[in-house]
């Protein structure tokens, strides 16, 4: 799902809205975002530079990048000559994973491994790419064609369980070698960060021809590795909200009719759908509350990504799966009884018949010798021989 964010650039709105520079977790399961339209081609922008009635209004406070959108204003508004333009940052996720043997050798040929991520220095005009294994990748400084244009070029033939639709994060983001690398509001600062604490985490063999500064290449790794989890959590939600709809009506169904309103066939496509989407959550290498190892050895890195998860909800967001998946459970326990007691009831029906024709069976092969037993009557064939021997005689 897309995460709603407004901007505002409105001296008005500057004045009247308060700056809130701290990301607060919030408690709301779900992060929304229309597009955005990405920034503007001059390196430096004002306020004054857009009319009144043309600007985007600050959207409800809801999520923390939402609420904290006004604090961006201050470098948004006051450019400096070492502060570059305003560029976006592209997260999608267009699959379930990706396949790593195939997407290798599509790749660019100076694209390297980067921990648990493919880097391609270059794309576009002026941008760089990070390809996830869990089926999402992060472009930044690329437009919307040029990242829809690598899925399709690149990443189409390494798609395993490709989505119908591409999930999506948009943020922005500028560089500045003046200022600390650091989340403000909705826009990230690229600047300065501090020295490794382990040297062998940096890139092996950096290329002379990246598109971005390379001392804030892990830095920009850390923010991707944030956006492509939240991406990927919102691949499951979906999922999640998908399954749940389809079995909405079961609980109305039983309450009125005491059945279903599914055929067996129908019940068990509802119980392999939720097997497959707990296989999916549970097998999945990708741990949404864990923190990733690189991080246990640079603490300013682990800052960039917590930072950026708290500020995705993806700790929230993920509680909130978890119990809807103990939802999914009990309606799961309730099909399951239910194919149960229909296969037993049916099982009942099959050997009361089969009860009733052996009866049958048995009255029509021993009905005469009952007969026989219960009123006394001779047999006919014993009857026969005397009858003839008299004759004889």
């Amino acid at each position: 799902m897309n995460i709603l964010r407004g901007v505002v650039r409105s001296s008005f709105l500057y004045r009247t809205i308060p700056a809130r520079p701290s990301l607060a977790l919030a408690t709301t399961s779900f992060v929304l975002r229309p597009s955005v339209t990405p920034c503007c081609s001059r390196p430096f922008s004002t306020l004054e530079d857009y009319p009144v009635d043309t600007l985007k209004q600050k959207p409800k406070a809801s999520t923390p990048l939402r609420r904290t959108a006004a604090a961006s204003l201050p470098i948004r508004s006051n450019p400096t000559p070492t502060r570059s333009s305003i560029r976006p940052v592209l997260t999608f996720a267009t699959a379930e994973r990706y396949l790593p043997t195939q997407l290798r050798s599509r790749l660019p040929p100076d694209s390297q491994k980067l921990h648990d991520a493919w880097w391609v220095p270059r794309w576009g005009q002026n941008g760089e790419v990070f390809v996830f294994g869990n089926g999402s990748f992060v472009c930044w400084g690329l437009s919307e064609d040029e990242a829809r244009q690598f899925a399709k070029a690149v990443l189409a033939r390494c798609e395993i369980g490709s989505l119908k639709e591409a999930e999506t994060e948009e943020l922005e983001f500028v560089t500045d070698p003046n200022e600390k690398t650091r989340i403000q509001g909705d826009l990230i600062i690229l600047g300065r960060v501090a020295p490794l604490q382990d040297p062998s985490n940096a890139a092996t063999a950096p290329p002379p021809n990246s598109s971005l500064e390379i001392t804030t290449l892990l830095a920009r790794y850390a923010y991707s590795q944030a956006l492509s989890r939240s991406a990927a959590l919102s691949v499951l939600e979906e999922s999640l909200e998908d399954y749940l709809s389809s079995v909405a009506q079961l609980p109305h169904s039983l309450e009125k009719t005491g059945k279903p309103g599914l055929g067996r066939e129908a019940l068990i496509k509802k119980l392999g759908a939720l097997m497959k989407f707990r296989q999916g959550l549970n097998l999945n290498r990708e741990n949404f509350s864990d923190t990733p190892d690189l991080y246990w050895t640079e603490p300013e890195l682990e800052s960039f990504f917590k930072l950026m998860t708290a500020a995705l909800e993806v700790k929230a967001r993920t509680n909130s799966v978890n119990e809807k998946i103990t939802y999914a459970t009990e309606v799961q326990s309730t099909l399951r009884q239910l194919l149960t007691e229909s296969s037993a009831h049916r099982m009942e029906l099959v050997i009361i018949a089969l009860i009733a024709v052996e009866v049958i069976i048995a009255l029509i092969r021993e009905g005469p010798e009952l007969y026989r037993m219960a009123f006394g009557t001779p047999k006919k064939n014993e009857s026969e021989p005397t009858t003839s021997l008299s004759s004889t005689h």
